[in-house]
Parts: structure tokens; C-alpha cells; sequence
């Protein structure tokens, strides 16, 4: 395993030797410029801001902006990660915790005066409701079983030291929902300014009480080092930037949002339990990261963690799938394209139900064979046109729940529809075979073009 995603610092300085981090020295605004600065980034470089307008702690943002460089950090190739994420989240390994003396997070500890408004903390669209955390890793254990989980969540800054938190009805609702029911507050830390491993493995679809962390530091292969907080009952990681710790409060709801969210439309408003905090600790000179919304950092992030899950699901209704594909037009949740090597007529259709059984959000799949580079939107595009036939290739199911984050749907209830885009096994071998050059692969452009 290589040691690119140790820390936030360590996969920064990898970025900057690989000329993919650019530097911008020059005083932004929080509201709106920087936001704007990172979206003109967007899938072409990280970007670190050494001067926010009115702070002294800098900020990063598009840490991971392509497939390659989650590829990087996960020690594979871009067709790897689905089918690593997979293997390793089966097999979550025990982190080590270690005392706090040797944890850069805990370097600096204030708990007699919290303040989040002392971090540099965007206003990212027009009509968003306020300041939002956006990649804060929100820890938490099971009341019952404590279980550790880690989730991202979206988190609107109320006051130095509170925040309202949008949580879906997951495996933090499920904790959140036993503290409650007791009328006691959920201990939680947000942890902010970690690596691109850490950030994957809190995305991983898995069973409550398998810990993220775990799996992150099965990929890691050992190395994830944890520290016990200082006001709450749980650990976190010790190379973090900055961790808030507080405590979920049972039966307390602060109207949060509008915030725009992954589908590039607002979230609404409305009431949304709140977190109090009650420690920040952080590392000396702490680096703080934001996550742009929509963007293909953040759009990736969800999306290769779903495709884990999306193969391994299909892989046992067709052994055949090679790899899946949650595309950046879909935004990395809506649209599927699934890769198999056809043995049988109906496994696509079987792939196409596998798929839509794994996870409600995917609307649209796409089942193309191997020959077919599911990554080139193109390729999958020409399958469709040469392949297909709609009235015996596509499948439609109405009335599904779907995402409630889709405008499209009526609360959530969404069409969806499945194309089998793979050649038929008994067409003769010339109706399929796709032109080809002889020596082009050989062919290196750089011996043939005049030096300018």
C-alpha cells in the first residue's frame, strides 16, 4: 500500500509534486468567490486558498477531482476501485488508538470557549441558508451496542457553538432515534481535514455496526491511527486538521437550509435536530476543507462508494458483471451502466433488477459487454445506437421510490427504466465486429508529429 493518504498534509504535498494543486495567494471572500474559484477548478486541479478573506487558517477544496487519483490513493487502477472498496469493507480491521500526546489533533484543546465562526467557513450558492460544513466526517456510536458509524452529512452553522444537521434515515437516524427515545443527547465529533481514504470509507454502504473507520484502516492496511475525544465518548482520527465534538440534543428542531445539493438543485428548508458543541480541538496551523457541492469531488466521493456496493450486489445475481459505472451526468447516484461478459440471454435484465434492488437512488441502467469502455460516456452511447432496440431491449418499472432529492419525482416516487445495450449470442460473429486498424496500438504519435 502506498502512503499517499496518510493525512490531509501527506496527499496535499503528493498533489502539489504531481503539479495537481494549484495555489491561490491572493485574499477571497468566503461567500460566493471562493465557492466560484473552485468551481472554475472543477476536474482540473485541487486548489488551496492562503488568504480567506478575514482568516489566518487556510482552505482546500477538490482534494479528489478524478477517478485516477481515488485510484492512486487506493493503491489500483480507475476499473479496481469498485471491486477493492468491495473487498476490503468485508474485512473492516480494529484501529489503534493512541494517547494524545502523540496525536497532531490534539495539539491545540479549547472547551471553556468554543467558536466555529473562528474557521473559515464558505457560503457556497445564492440561496444557501447560511455557512455549511460539507466534509465534516460526523462520528457517533450505537447507544446500545456502541458500535461506531461515520456518515457525511451537510451541517448549517447557527452560532459558535451550534449547528443544525440533515440527517436521512440511515444508520445515524437509527442512533440518533435510540437517544431520543431515552431523552438523551447522541455524543458526536465532526471531523474535518482527513484523507481521501478516510473520506471513501465514510460513504461505504454497509450494515449498521461495521465501523468505516475500520474499513478505512483496512485499506490502509493498518496504518489509521485513532485518539479518544476529550468531552465525548468516542475516537477519532489522530492525523486529523480539526475535530468538533458535541452532543446531538434529543427533541430540539431549528429550521435548517435551503442548501444546494449533489442534483445542482436546493434542498428545502425545514426543521432539523441540532448539535451543540462542546470541545474544538485542532492541529497547530490547522488546514480547514470545504466540498463545493455538486462537484465531481463530491459527486465521486458518493459514487465509487455506491459502485462497491452496486458490484457486489449484481455479482450475485450475475457472476458475469465486470464493473459498474455511476456517471458524472447522473450524478453519481441516478444513472448506471453495468459491464458483463455476456453468457446467457436475460442476464442483462437480471443485472438491470440487481441494480435497482441495491440501491433506490440508481433510476436509468445501461448493460453494455466488455468490449465496451463503460468510463467513455461515448462508447456507451454508441452501444445504445447499434445495439439496442427499445421494444425488446428496454425494460420500464413505474412507480418506484426513487430519491427525494430528484425535482423530477413526485416525494420521491420515480420511473425507472433499464436498456440492454450488449450484442445478442446468436447473431453471426460478423454482424458485431467492430472496425479495426492493424499496428494502430503500436502507432506512437510522438515519433510521427514535427518538433514545434
Amino acid at each position: 500500500m502506498v502512503k499517499l493518504a496518510a493525512s490531509l498534509r501527506d496527499w496535499l504535498a503528493f498533489l502539489e509534486s504531481e503539479g495537481k494543486l494549484k495555489t491561490i495567494s491572493k485574499e477571497v471572500n468566503l461567500k460566493f468567490e471562493m465557492p466560484a474559484l473552485i468551481k472554475k477548478l472543477d476536474g482540473k486541479s485541487a486548489v488551496k486558498f492562503k488568504q480567506p478573506k478575514g482568516y489566518d487558517i487556510p482552505v482546500v477544496s477538490g482534494l479528489a477531482y478524478d477517478r485516477d487519483l481515488f485510484a492512486k490513493a487506493l493503491d489500483t487502477n480507475k476499473g479496481g476501485i469498485a471491486q477493492k472498496i468491495s473487498e476490503y469493507q468485508k474485512q473492516p480491521l480494529p484501529c489503534r488508538v493512541v494517547p494524545k500526546e502523540d496525536a497532531p489533533v490534539m495539539e491545540n484543546i479549547n472547551i471553556n470557549d468554543v467558536d466555529l465562526l473562528k474557521f473559515p467557513i464558505p457560503i457556497h450558492h445564492l440561496k444557501d441558508a447560511g455557512q455549511y460544513i460539507t466534509a465534516g466526517l460526523l462520528i457517533c456510536k450505537d447507544p446500545e451496542t456502541g458500535k461506531r458509524n461515520v456518515s457525511i452529512h451537510r451541517l448549517q452553522i447557527f452560532s459558535k457553538n451550534e449547528m443544525g444537521v440533515l440527517i436521512l434515515p440511515r444508520h445515524l437516524w437509527h442512533c440518533y432515534m435510540k437517544a431520543e427515545k431515552k431523552n438523551q443527547p447522541l455524543d458526536v465529533a465532526i471531523v474535518i481535514g482527513v484523507d481521501p481514504i478516510l473520506l471513501l470509507a465514510s460513504q461505504t454502504i454497509v450494515p449498521l455496526g461495521v465501523d468505516e473507520l475500520e474499513i478505512a484502516n483496512a485499506l490502509k492496511g493498518g496504518e489509521q491511527r485513532l485518539v479518544k475525544c476529550q468531552t465525548v465518548d468516542l475516537e477519532v482520527p489522530a492525523e486529523a486538521e480539526i475535530v468538533l465534538e458535541g452532543k446531538l440534543l434529543p427533541k430540539v428542531r431549528k429550521v435548517e437550509g435551503p442548501f444546494g445539493e449533489f442534483p445542482k438543485y436546493y434542498g428545502p428548508a425545514s426543521e432539523k435536530p441540532v448539535i451543540e458543541i462542546t470541545a474544538i480541538c485542532h492541529r497547530d496551523n490547522p488546514i480547514y476543507h470545504t466540498i463545493l457541492p455538486a462537484t465531481k469531488e463530491h459527486l465521486l466521493l458518493g459514487g465509487l462508494a455506491r459502485e462497491a456496493t452496486l458490484y457486489e450486489m449484481i455479482k450475485q445475481t450475475v457472476p458475469t458483471v465486470k464493473d459498474v459505472h455511476l456517471t458524472f451526468g447522473g450524478v453519481c447516484r441516478y444513472h448506471a451502466v453495468i459491464s458483463i461478459d455476456k453468457k446467457h440471454e436475460g442476464e442483462a435484465k437480471n443485472a438491470m433488477f440487481a441494480a435497482f434492488a441495491s440501491m433506490q437512488e440508481i433510476k436509468h441502467v445501461v448493460v453494455v459487454d466488455t468490449d465496451v469502455d463503460i468510463f467513455d460516456m461515448e462508447e456507451v452511447e454508441w452501444a445504445i445506437a447499434t445495439r439496442c432496440q427499445m421494444a425488446q431491449d428496454s425494460m420500464l418499472v413505474s412507480g418506484s421510490l426513487g430519491s427525494k432529492l430528484d425535482p423530477s419525482t413526485k416525494d420521491g416516487i420515480s420511473d425507472k427504466m433499464g436498456i440492454d445495450a450488449t450484442c445478442p449470442l446468436d447473431a453471426p460473429p460478423e454482424q458485431y465486429e467492430t472496425i479495426k486498424i492493424p499496428g494502430y496500438d503500436e502507432i506512437d504519435l510522438a515519433n510521427y508529429i514535427d518538433k514545434e
